[in-house]
């Protein structure tokens, strides 16, 4: 059996302070952090895609030049065939604030993807750990019977978790059942812990504008990416054996390229609109959920000198 070893809560910080720096996809969270000053701030990336080798464009990660002047964590940890589980983010997340500390700086958590700065505060819930023959023994029924069989499968035992999940997520999917058949109770019965993790009581900053202008720069932001050579990249990705099925590749921006190849569509204008929808439609459910932490101080990412006395601030 395969424990995780962020389970275990524990009153010792090795980190004294952190920010959280969050948005929607496209709010302008780059713009904010190139003002950062780099002898006090270094950067943990919170994106789910970004964590991921060669997904670069696509992704939205920062320059090489600007991780040159202000140092960035948890960016190319992970080859795009693996899965990066939340567990594997918490336990690098830690190892890099701790470091930070030492270095005399401070951590600040950026991205869009609220479920790791959720559990990153919080930690796991109190589901069973991963159980290798369990977990092995549905992935064999699932290629023996396809996905969408474990899927209907999962909507039988835990409706509440099959709802949450992505039909196509394997990784999920046979996560939830695993669950199930070790435990006899659904993943969605395993509240999350509402105690932060080591005391821990972060700056929250979230990023906001208005809805338009929100949309109108996702669509710019798409329209960049392609001109960047997002295409360029995706056909190298599959020269290299990716497929639908790679976890980096079900990230906006790289899954509407198989979905294309799948219904026949070779149109990169459909592609590009279906990346600007899919993309306005995530940033609402982040919004959604990054309305739901509490005590977050909302500003736009224009307004650098607030943020800096918001640091200032938190630091004295």
């Amino acid at each position: 059996m395969v424990k995780s070893p962020i389970r275990r809560q524990t009153n010792s910080n090795p980190f004294s302070k952190v920010v959280f720096l969050f948005g929607p996809t496209g709010v302008g969270k780059t713009q904010l952090i190139s003002s950062l000053d780099p002898s006090r701030f270094s950067v943990v990336n919170a994106d789910s895609i970004q964590v991921y080798r060669g997904l670069d464009i696509g992704s939205a990660k920062a320059t090489k030049e600007e991780r040159a002047r202000i140092r960035h964590y948890l960016i190319d940890v992970e080859d795009p065939w693996k899965q990066f589980t939340v567990a594997r983010f918490i336990e690098l997340a830690d190892e890099a604030c701790a470091e930070i500390a030492k270095e005399g700086k401070t951590p600040v958590l950026c991205g869009g993807t609220a479920y790791y700065f959720k559990h990153f505060l919080y930690g796991l819930s109190e589901a069973p750990a991963s159980d290798d023959g369990t977990r092995l023994r549905i992935a064999r029924e699932v290629e023996e019977n396809g996905l969408p069989w474990a899927y209907e499968r999962l909507l039988e035992v835990d409706p509440q978790s099959a709802g949450r999940i992505k039909e196509r997520d394997g990784y999920r999917i046979t996560r939830a059942l695993e669950v199930w058949e070790t435990s006899g109770r659904p993943l969605s019965s395993f509240l999350p812990s509402t105690t932060p993790r080591y005391g821990m009581k972060p700056l929250c900053v979230g990023l906001c504008r208005d809805n338009d202008e929100l949309s109108d720069r996702i669509g710019e932001r798409v329209g960049e990416m392609f001109r960047q050579g997002l295409l360029e990249e995706v056909r190298r990705l599959i020269r290299e054996g990716a497929t639908a099925e790679w976890p980096g590749m079900q990230g906006i921006g790289y899954r509407e390229f198989f979905d294309a190849m799948r219904y026949g569509e070779d149109s990169l204008q459909s592609i590009k609109e279906r990346i600007v929808r899919a993309s306005r439609l995530y940033a609402k459910r982040q919004m959604t959920f990054f309305r739901s932490f509490a005590e977050v101080i909302w500003i736009s990412p224009t307004e650098k000198a607030a943020f800096a006395r918001l640091l200032d601030e938190f630091l004295a």
